[in-house]
């Protein structure tokens, strides 16, 4: 039997469609432990194990500018790359230590060649070489689900198909060794859900200091 290209997507535009169909959405609010509200967190809902996941696969960029990067947290999907664009007055030399990936970026200015592979869930700390205050965290998720709170502390994520799910907050300042804190989750279609999460935090962050680069990607 043959099967045109046309029947193919056909099929699989139903199965979006479907899923859209019985999608729900999830809206989080983050605060610290003395309830002030956390930009920056990073809101991932992982499906359960026997649940298929899709690839849907965006490239991100963490630019250099004003001797920072920007931004300061990203969140990718396993299998992502990002490209680390040098817009700034001076050349940088960006480098991570973190053990599940690390990586090296010359001292250049402009679009160094390739974008950067992320094929592994785990927390990634950027650094330059040559500015020891610059510092960039990567969290990468092994969901296409996910996204970052805004300065009120808050996110929502759209469309996402109704079953069960763990929620994860991760946020850069989380205590050292500490599990990442998770809610389990069931998403029903048509029924929008509402999570909170209360995080306890570093007292103090140092980021002005090279072997604080290496300390962080040496916890990850």
């Amino acid at each position: 039997m043959t099967v045109s290209l046309l029947a193919v997507l056909g099929m699989g535009l139903t199965a979006f469609a479907a899923s859209v169909a019985n999608a729900a959405i999830i809206t989080v609010a983050v605060t610290d432990a003395a309830g002030n509200a956390l930009p920056d967190v990073a809101i991932y809902a992982e499906p359960a194990a026997d649940a298929s996941v899709h690839k849907a696969l965006h490239g991100a960029q963490i630019e250099q500018r004003q001797r920072k990067f920007m931004p300061l947290v990203t969140v990718v999907q396993t299998g992502s790359t990002i490209s680390f664009p040098n817009n700034d007055t001076v050349r940088h030399h960006v480098y991570s230590f973190s053990p599940a990936k690390p990586f090296e970026l010359k001292l250049y200015s402009g679009v160094p060649g390739q974008p950067i592979l992320f094929d592994k869930p785990s927390t990634v700390v950027v650094g330059c070489n040559i500015h020891d205050q610059m510092v960039a965290y990567i969290q990468v998720v092994d969901t296409p689900y996910f996204g970052k709170t805004d300065a009120a502390g808050k996110l929502t994520l759209d469309g996402v198909p109704a079953g069960k799910y763990t929620l994860k907050a991760w946020h850069y300042q989380s205590l050292r060794g500490a599990p990442i804190p998770d809610q389990a989750i069931t998403l029903v279609k048509d029924v929008d859900l509402k999570a909170d999460f209360k995080l306890n935090l570093k007292s103090n962050l140092t980021s002005s200091i090279k072997p604080a680069h290496q300390a962080a990607a040496a916890d990850y």
